[in-house]
């Protein structure tokens, strides 16, 4: 009874509800309470039945056929995405190439035989730059103009600075499929060469007159009649060299994502490979042009002097006049390119975001570079350094190499596991503990150890090469190589850390690692390999005059 009475309000109470929505009242009853009229009152036993007619059972069997009927198509599609998995279906590409360790899977075996190879070639180009500055060094133009020594670092250090930037720009960017689609690639790759011209050319402009501020500082005077050559040499040396180098990435990056080789391991060595030995030919040949040119104008004359004034025909005045203006027009003319290249980049946001917050890492990393710079200038022409010119860019180079592979590939596994400002949780830490920089299981930690021990092999077997065709330009003691040898893994171990670190402050700011840690590394690469590599000099030549004065006492005391 009290089952029936209850539905029975309840349908009561719905009736009213109805009536009310209806717009109208329920009559009043005698007895009191509001009834609800005859043809509006709900059957008790329709609204029980309704309840009552889901069950359990009714619920599974109505859910249970369309589950079945969706589990049978997911396995088909799954069928059918293993059978095309490589070709293509309906123009996508069904290719796997996510592995839980990277784009591409990887050990330890496939990272070092990525890497040997270019690194060696790498090695072998920055050999011939060495022989090249061993050689440049005492043409008149380098002998008379000092400050084109101090170029000579942050120039070829524009390779990582630029060229190792834009590579592993280009190399996140083929790993995440952004230059899969033509349309796209030819965007993303004009508008990376653009920025690369720009900033070519205005960092070539600046280190020119970093190298002249910093020889002013050192010799306490300012030559002023060097400023055109110095700034024009510097001006086109950085704009051809990043023209070549970056068209060399562009197919580098491209040919090794057709190839299923992960480009963050092979396009920063290649890219170092022919770097420094473009960068110093290029730079010879101009300094020297110009400054073979400026030489054509006519000496001044002097009155006391017995020779006859000089006298010059139409040519010789319009060769002296064109000479005259030669620097300066090639400084215009290169910096008037800008705006183009500017209008090029605009056609990529992200590239425009760059182009306009930027340049704080790329001008102090070339200043970090001039002060290498510095040390070798005054270096290089003494005695107790012979054989420095042939070894900076060796040391310099492949700490940068190696730097730049590491720092390029901890931004890709950034942007493939997480987004700018959020690090993974294995990655919290901003200063991680140096052992889990080099001996933990993680990705990263296992591409630094194989960086590491690539560092002792490398070196030796550029140090026999050098032996066997400079043996007499270059110290040959053992105490020597050992010194070489300790100071090209502190200089790396160093880096490599410094590259995990700074991966993740710039992450968590939001920064892009390849565009914010590249540049500041390599510079730091230049000045920590020049000031160590001068330091092994110094400390061989005191040990070998310390060798030397005990063998003389020994030959002068009684017998």
């Amino acid at each position: 009874m009290d089952g029936t009475e209850t539905r029975q309000r309840r349908a009561e109470e719905l009736g009213l509800r109805y009536a009310l929505s209806i717009g109208k009242l329920p009559r009043v009853s005698e007895d009191g309470p509001l009834s609800v009229p005859e043809s509006q009152r709900v059957s008790p036993k329709l609204l029980g039945t309704e309840l009552s007619r889901e069950t359990a059972l009714s619920i599974g069997l109505q859910v249970i056929v369309p589950f079945i009927f969706a589990g049978l198509g997911l396995s088909g599609a799954g069928i059918l995405l293993n059978y095309f998995q490589g070709k293509k279906l309906r123009a996508f590409s069904c290719e796997l190439t996510r592995s839980p360790y990277g784009v591409f899977p990887e050990t330890a075996f496939t990272v070092t035989c990525q890497i040997m190879v270019p690194l060696l070639l790498s090695g072998l180009g920055m050999m011939t730059a060495g022989l090249v500055m061993n050689t440049i060094q005492h043409w008149p133009v380098f002998m008379e103009v000092k400050d084109l020594l101090t170029l000579v670092p942050p120039l070829v250090g524009l390779k990582g600075n630029l060229e190792m930037t834009l590579a592993s720009r280009l190399s996140t960017a083929a790993n995440t499929g952004q230059i899969d689609d033509p349309r796209e690639q030819h965007r993303v790759i004009s508008s990376n060469l653009a920025l690369v011209q720009v900033q070519a050319t205005v960092v070539g402009f600046l280190a020119a007159m970093a190298a002249l501020l910093l020889g002013a500082l050192s010799r306490g005077e300012l030559d002023f009649e060097k400023v055109e050559l110095l700034c024009a040499s510097s001006v086109i040396t950085a704009f051809l060299a990043a023209f070549a180098l970056g068209m060399l990435m562009v197919c580098i990056v491209i040919g090794a994502r057709k190839l299923g080789v992960n480009p963050d391991n092979i396009a920063t060595p290649i890219a170092a490979s022919l770097g420094d030995l473009i960068t110093l030919s290029i730079l010879a040949f101009f300094s020297s042009f110009f400054y073979k040119h400026k030489a054509l104008g006519p000496a001044p004359y002097h009155p006391r002097s017995c020779l006859p004034p000089p006298i010059f025909n139409s040519l010789g005045d319009s060769q002296s006049s064109y000479s005259r203006y030669l620097t300066p027009l090639v400084c215009i003319g290169l910096m008037a390119l800008t705006p183009v290249w500017v209008l090029i980049a605009k056609k990529n946001p992200p590239i425009m975001k760059i182009l306009k917050f930027g340049w704080f890492p790329i001008i102090l990393a070339m200043m970090i570079s001039s002060f290498g710079g510095l040390i070798l200038n005054k270096t290089i022409s003494k005695e107790q350094y012979k054989g420095m010119a042939i070894f900076t860019p060796i040391i310099c180079g492949v700490g940068g190499n190696l730097v730049a592979i590491q720092t390029s590939r901890i931004s890709t596994y950034l942007h493939m596991w997480s987004t700018p400002g959020v690090l993974p949780l294995w990655m919290k830490k901003f200063w991680p503990n140096p052992c889990s920089a080099f001996c933990t299981s993680e990705i990263n930690s296992m591409s630094a150890r194989v960086l590491l021990f690539l560092v002792i092999p490398g070196h030796l077997i550029f140090l026999y090469v050098i032996y066997l065709v400079e043996g007499h330009s270059v110290p040959n003691s053992k105490t020597f190589v050992v010194f070489y040898l300790l100071a090209g893994l502190i200089q790396v171990t160093i880096l490599l850390y410094l590259a995990e670190v700074m991966a993740r402050l710039t992450w968590h700011q939001a920064l892009d690692p390849d565009n914010h840690c590249i540049p500041y590394l390599t510079g730091l690469g230049d000045l920590l390999g020049t000031g160590l590599l001068a330091l092994c000099f110094l400390i061989s030549w005191l040990l070998s005059e310390a060798e030397l004065d005990g063998i003389l006492e020994l030959a002068s005391g009684p017998p």
